[in-house]
């Protein structure tokens, strides 16, 4: 339903969620970080999405940050920013954390929330015409913790420091220079490049990908709170799994495997 403020779509193993507000650069309000926990929720428990893309609507902006005309409503206050941070905060979390590949098609505008959300992907490709940055100084807001942790695992600390103490945008070629953007292409061949390399994700073994995907979030924690024992078990998993005989079947006989994710 193209009235909806953030679309869910799957295309085959490709399930998408997309920020549909243009008018106003796709800027997020807490009915639409409800319906973007909802879709990742959905996406989780089923077994038919191997990798999910997160975009924008209109071409203009992937998201530029808070509804700020929401504010008063939604930020009115301490009580208030609890509040939306709870829940915005989910799906943020989620995101981060979501048990298959995630990446962020990135037009236009990725400011300030759309940056940290972008953050919480694995992969980020933008276009040409880009734009990033974190204006939460030019605002008085603050940019906790988990923000600051999830773009130093991006760019590094030294980096997200300027980013947020400067406030100032970023274009493509610096946020490619920098780490943030793992492809840059130009506006035409954005779609494309999205499909090659989700195409390419979706035919590999899912077990094996989840393993990769697990290790990487270890990476981010404390060495004591590391749970290398789930990992372990991921691994054996793999060498137990039907696809690891149809991996090696299909290498053998010279075809494609068709890997599914037992």
């Amino acid at each position: 339903m193209q009235d909806e403020k953030v679309i869910g779509r799957s295309d085959g193993p490709v399930g998408h969620v997309i920020f549909n507000n243009p008018s106003k650069h796709n800027a997020v309000s807490l009915d639409m970080w409800e319906r973007v926990h909802a879709l990742l929720s959905q996406y989780a428990d089923d077994p038919a999405i191997r990798v999910v893309v997160v975009s924008g609507a209109g071409g203009k902006a992937f998201v530029s940050g808070a509804d700020i005309s929401k504010f008063e409503s939604e930020r009115a206050n301490m009580e208030a920013q609890k509040r939306y941070d709870a829940i915005s905060g989910k799906s943020y979390d989620l995101l981060y954390s979501f048990p298959k590949p995630t990446l962020a098609k990135i037009t236009g505008y990725c400011i300030g929330g759309g940056m940290n959300l972008a953050g919480c992907c694995d992969l980020r490709f933008c276009n040409e015409g880009a734009r990033f940055g974190v204006p939460a100084a030019r605002l008085g807001l603050g940019y906790g913790f988990e923000r600051v942790r999830r773009l130093s695992e991006s760019i590094g600390l030294a980096k997200t420091l300027e980013v947020i103490y400067t406030g100032r945008q970023f274009s493509a070629q610096e946020a490619l220079a920098m780490g943030f953007v793992q492809r840059l292409v130009a506006d035409g061949d954005l779609d494309a490049a999205v499909a090659e390399t989700t195409a390419l994700i979706a035919q590999n073994a899912p077990l094996t990908i989840a393993l990769a995907k697990a290790a990487a979030r270890e990476i981010g924690k404390p060495e004591t709170r590391r749970d290398f024992a789930r990992l372990e078990a991921m691994v054996k998993a793999c060498f137990d799994s039907q696809d690891y005989v149809e991996g090696r079947r299909a290498f053998m006989e010279k075809r494609k495997p068709n890997f599914r994710g037992k």
